[in-house]
């Protein structure tokens, strides 16, 4: 028998365990933003067509929430994490691979797949082996150790970008991968009790049951609704077209604007854990979500349409942003506390299936606003950069005020969606 301070030595590590897969799946997933230009001019492609082909890792990664939260409840986190990591791999190895669009988007479909099972992993695993009043410091530490993932791949792998190429970094990524499948398979227990195997849910039958309990629930879609609005400064800024609007719009060079977007990540970091310690110490979920969406909101809107803020004061601001948005967190421990206990995954991964609609939406649909705001005055249509065979514009901070406008707003619809969110008072429900 372990004691209750071995077993809770042994669970913390197994959420760091988990945790350190999501980070691996975040470095993978923010990868093709250090290497727009380079993926830009290998497929001839414009920003729309570079939005589309980042957006298939989530065309993979939204539809398989739901599915991924059950079979983690059947089935357990050790089998399903460790095959997790390994398709990761495969679709790395084949992004990298290959001359064709559609063979390398597949790539990134089969990434998304495989990283569908990450971040509700962890969770998963801190309702099997920590206390229940744990899980908003869980959700923002594995949502922090995440962001360690996207800035590596913001400073480190740009530095391998330039000095070995975007395939032979790409490659060695996947490599990592092979590794850590094998410590997910050996040191990932599905039970306190280890020689017990499997989920917390008997049949599919039941996990049905409570599936359509949870998606039934209009809170579930309210509170849903506000991670995806508010976890837009990640998931269509910082993910994708951060270090490209901080480039052509601040004049900022590659390593200063990769710094600068990594310093949301680095401000989710912090301010996540402390969001959600905050959150379970208070036993309040509103408050914090409240605050934190209000000061991001503003803070998008000053640096989306300020002209001319200096280097200095990006870095301050985009730091700060990350600060506040990482209450966003906080929504997969509202998530746990609408639902059936025994139905721990399903209701964070329906909860992450909705904050991920953004990413497979909007990232492909900035892309087109770009290109239908460069084509609409003429400075856009003179500026030609002639990149291969095809020219392709440059686009004007004018450009990136028009697409990036919905960031700021759909942050503000989020506030206005709290006043529609029942409070939990950190109470699961029974």
């Amino acid at each position: 028998m372990h004691s209750r301070s071995k077993i809770g030595h042994l669970g913390w590590f197994l959420c760091a365990l988990g945790a350190i897969y999501y980070c691996y799946e975040y470095l993978l997933r923010v990868t093709p933003s250090v290497m727009e230009l380079q993926l830009r001019d290998h497929f001839q492609l414009s920003a729309a067509g570079f939005g589309f082909l980042s957006a298939f890792y989530y065309y993979a990664y939204v539809p398989l929430q739901i599915p991924v939260g059950i079979l983690l409840d059947r089935y357990g986190p050790r089998v399903l994490l460790t095959i997790a990591c390994l398709i990761c791999v495969l679709g790395t190895f084949l992004f990298a691979a290959t001359e064709v669009f559609w063979i390398s988007a597949l790539g990134r479909f089969l990434v998304g797949f495989g990283s569908a099972f990450a971040f509700v992993g962890v969770l998963k695993l801190a309702t099997i082996w920590l206390p229940e009043n744990k899980l908003a410091l869980v959700s923002g530490m594995a949502s922090a150790l995440g962001t360690v993932g996207a800035m590596i791949g913001d400073n480190i792998m740009s530095y391998f970008v330039d000095s070995i190429g975007w395939r032979s970094t790409v490659n060695w990524s996947a490599s990592i991968g092979i590794v850590l499948a094998f410590f997910l398979w050996y040191f990932i227990h599905d039970h306190k009790n280890d020689e017990e195997d499997g989920g917390t849910i008997a049949t599919f039958r039941n996990s049905i049951d409570d599936l359509l309990f949870i998606t039934r629930n209009k809170q579930t879609w309210i509170n849903g609704l506000f991670g995806c609005l508010v976890y837009l400064p990640t998931t269509v800024f910082a993910e994708l077209w951060g270090i490209p609007y901080l480039e052509h719009a601040h004049r900022l060079s590659q390593t200063s604007a990769g710094f600068a977007n990594s310093l949301i990540f680095f401000g989710f970091m912090i301010g996540a854990p402390l969001m959600g310690a905050l959150s379970d110490t208070l036993k309040r979920r509103k408050l914090p979500m409240f605050v934190g969406a209000s000061g991001a909101a503003m803070i998008m809107f000053a640096v989306i349409y300020i002209p001319d803020l200096s280097e200095i004061h990006l870095d301050i601001l985009l730091f700060s942003l990350g600060l506040l948005y990482s209450s966003q967190c906080i929504v997969f421990a509202v998530a746990r506390e609408l639902s059936p206990p025994e139905a721990a995954a399903t209701a964070m991964a329906t909860a992450n299936m909705i904050v991920m609609l953004g990413a497979m939406l909007l990232q492909p649909f900035v892309g087109r606003l770009l290109d239908i705001s460069a084509q609409s005055h003429q400075e856009a249509t003179v500026l030609q950069k002639v990149t291969g065979a095809i020219a392709q514009p440059i686009y004007t901070a004018v450009d990136y005020q028009f697409a990036l406008s919905i960031i700021p707003i759909g942050i503000l619809m989020a506030v206005f969606l709290t006043f529609f969110l029942k409070e939990t008072y950190a109470e699961v429900s029974n």
